[in-house]
């Protein structure tokens, strides 16, 4: 499994995650102690030279259609990588089977070398036959408590919401979150005074058109350019995953 990894030097990418949705919310695993406890690891390992750091801040281990991984698995196909270090399997991902079809195909197939600093991993070393009992039990652990976060988190949201809470990231326009209870919205004075106006246009006879129209023309800013001016780390939809 792991002839064709036995050479000199290695580029590896060093590949960090982080996601409050399933789960990540120990300070051990912010991204700044992952990159710090395998930037120490590597001290140590001369044959081991850091080709880039990949960060994925805010995405999921189960997707992985992640922008950093995929600049680490572009890294892997031009040639510039043929190592990956991660802090533990958890960071890499936490879908079982998709894991496991990199640890155990694609990397090995891509001569690539895999290591799992706190699962005391290594693909060069380790023993296969170990390897199949271990890595897979692991990967099944991971994936069944990013299942367990995601059902607690969405019971959890679901009881916020019959009390009445707000639960959303971003209060609607013409609302803004209260200072006092972040679960709580009261009205944005300034943003409700648009949206009263554009009722007001729509009574009158105006499109959408017109309205649009009106506002411009009064420039007044967008729903996303308020929430920017009013410094609100504001992403749009369509740039989730």
């Amino acid at each position: 499994m792991n002839a064709n990894l036995n050479i000199d030097m290695y580029d590896a990418d060093v590949y960090l995650r982080l996601s409050k949705e399933d789960g990540d919310k120990e300070e051990s695993d912010s991204i700044t102690n992952q990159r710090e406890l395998i930037l120490e690891f590597l001290k140590s390992r001369e044959d081991i030279r850091i080709h880039a750091v990949r960060v994925d801040d805010g995405y999921s281990g189960v997707n992985f259609e992640r922008p950093a991984f995929q600049q680490m698995l572009e890294d892997i196909k031009t040639g510039k990588v043929n190592c990956v270090v991660t802090k533990d399997l958890s960071r890499f991902g936490r879908n079982h089977i998709e894991v496991g079809k990199y640890i155990e195909k694609i990397f090995p197939y891509l001569g690539v070398r895999f290591i799992a600093v706190n699962d005391r991993y290594d693909s060069l070393a380790d023993d296969p036959q170990a390897d199949n009992i271990i890595i897979p039990f692991k990967n099944l652990i991971n994936d069944a408590y990013c299942r367990d976060i995601s059902i607690k988190i969405r019971s959890n949201l679901e009881a916020k919401r019959k009390r009445g809470d707000f639960v959303g990231p971003f209060a609607p326009y013409g609302y803004r979150k209260s200072y006092e209870d972040k679960n709580k919205l009261e009205v944005d004075e300034e943003a409700a005074e648009v949206v009263r106006s554009i009722f007001r246009l729509y009574l009158q006879g105006n499109n959408a058109y017109k309205i649009a129209e009106k506002l411009n023309k009064k420039n007044i800013l967008t729903p996303m350019d308020y929430k920017k001016r009013a410094g609100a780390h504001f992403i749009p939809d369509s740039k989730r995953t």
